[in-house]
């Protein structure tokens, strides 16, 4: 039996289906989130107009769970969807965005929220929550163990306010954060203003958290290009304390740079975005992990960006339904969604792939492999290799005409050998040349 889950695999970036960027994760139960932007294909600029959700509980197979949140979520926004991060309180998840205003012609912060961390979700406000300012980007928002709120967010000055308990309203005042040499590692906000500059110094993307007694804020530092950087504190407030770098510049293929952190099932990970995807680049990003250990006195260790990424964590149970866009890595295909059927992998050609990886199949060995399938033309074969794409043939799947690109059909393919243990699998996509063959929505062993 081979055990798969030792073999050496690359795994950044960690979705190769669209590009995401400024990676926001939150573990929820028995499973890691992660809410990202969405870099447009062959974009100039920062052209964004919706949020993904991707979620895993072994950290090696993700699924996509499409874009609940765009900028038709917000009747007051109209371009510029950028950073975001999502939040857990009281069995509802708050999603904090930024994005240009109409109504002051600048960028504004907003709110929504939904009974599930994948949605669906609304307008908590029908306004933005602070409006009329072009620093205001890139929120962060943290739970502190008191039950107070608190969110700050900004380029290049970092604002702060305290949230009431509805999570949708401001306590107070909105206030600046002294910016420092001393705080932030740099020079202050009027010297930048004249020209000065140092190695070190904030620039956006703040994160915002606490671990033990101790608040950290992590930060993309330095420029252009950026690299992420951190400072400490014993209130969420400050003062603050310029600790170092977290990760150094690196070739990550992307000027920009934008983290999180979260714990889950005992392990420390840290998100970030690369330029790595085919066509990607400083404005086509794509969120990796690496995983990490806390230093002994609670400081952040020097992390440097990988292709290999994090091991599993856990197993996946192929006797279960298993939507096909849970993949461990892809090759060519794309996803789509509808309100009908949800998310599915689509453009699949012949010579693309998927990955999934860690199956348990335990000690009994399954008899077919099904699958549900749709194609409005001559359809396609998928065969199923384990462990390594020239590995034993499982079986060949044949999905044929269907009647239409949502017009699904469950078909079945007999195994050619048994199966038990923990394996990889290799889905081989295979047909007319430069034809698209099928889309795929699900699959599972029986």
């Amino acid at each position: 039996m081979t055990t798969a889950a030792a073999v050496s695999f690359a795994q950044n970036p960690i979705v190769q289906t669209n590009y995401t960027t400024d990676p926001a994760p939150m573990a929820d139960g028995d499973r890691m989130y992660v809410y990202t932007g969405h870099d447009e294909d062959n974009a100039n600029f920062f052209w964004m107009n919706d949020w993904r959700v991707y979620s895993s509980a072994d950290m090696v197979n993700w699924t996509d769970h499409g874009s609940p949140l765009s900028l038709a979520s917000f009747s007051w926004a109209d371009g510029r969807a950028w950073a975001a991060q999502t939040i857990k309180r009281n069995g509802k998840y708050y999603w904090y965005v930024c994005a240009h205003s109409k109504l002051s012609g600048a960028m504004a912060i907003g709110v929504a929220v939904g009974d599930s961390p994948t949605g669906p979700f609304k307008d908590a406000i029908g306004k933005p929550l602070a409006d009329g300012n072009w620093d205001y980007i890139d929120p962060t928002v943290m739970l502190d163990d008191d039950g107070q709120a608190y969110l700050c967010w900004g380029n290049p000055r970092i604002y702060f306010c305290k949230l009431n308990k509805d999570m949708v309203s401001i306590d107070g005042q909105v206030e600046k954060i002294p910016m420092t040499a001393e705080g932030f590692g740099g020079p202050t906000f009027s010297e930048r203003q004249k020209g000065v500059k140092y190695k070190d110094s904030y620039v956006e993307g703040p994160w915002l958290m606490k671990r033990n007694k101790n608040y950290y804020l992590l930060y993309a530092a330095g420029g252009v290009p950026e690299h992420i950087a951190y400072s400490m504190a014993k209130k969420p407030f400050g003062p603050w304390k310029y600790m170092g770098e977290v990760m150094p510049l690196s070739n990550t293929g992307s000027f920009t740079n934008h983290c999180g952190v979260a714990d889950f099932k005992g392990h420390s990970y840290f998100f970030y975005h690369t330029g790595k995807l085919p066509k990607g680049g400083g404005f086509g990003r794509s969120v990796a992990v690496e995983e990490f250990k806390y230093n002994k006195d609670g400081s952040f260790p020097i992390i440097q960006p990988t292709s290999a990424g994090v091991e599993p964590i856990g197993t996946m149970n192929p006797k279960n339904r298993v939507e096909a866009e849970t993949m461990a890595f892809s090759k060519g295909v794309r996803v789509e969604q509808n309100e009908e059927t949800g998310v599915y992998v689509s453009d699949i050609h012949n010579g693309d792939s998927i990955v999934v990886r860690v199956l348990d199949f335990g000690t009994t060995s399954p008899k077919t492999f099904t699958a549900s399938v749709a194609s409005a033309l001559q359809g396609g074969k998928m065969e199923v290799h384990v462990d390594k794409p020239d590995g034993k043939l499982l079986c060949t799947l044949t999905a044929p005409y269907t009647g239409g690109w949502e017009k699904w059909q469950t078909v079945d393919a007999n195994l050619n050998e048994e199966i038990t243990g923990i394996h990889n699998l290799y889905f081989l996509f295979k047909g007319n040349q430069g034809a698209k063959l099928f889309n795929f929505d699900w699959w599972q062993f029986k």
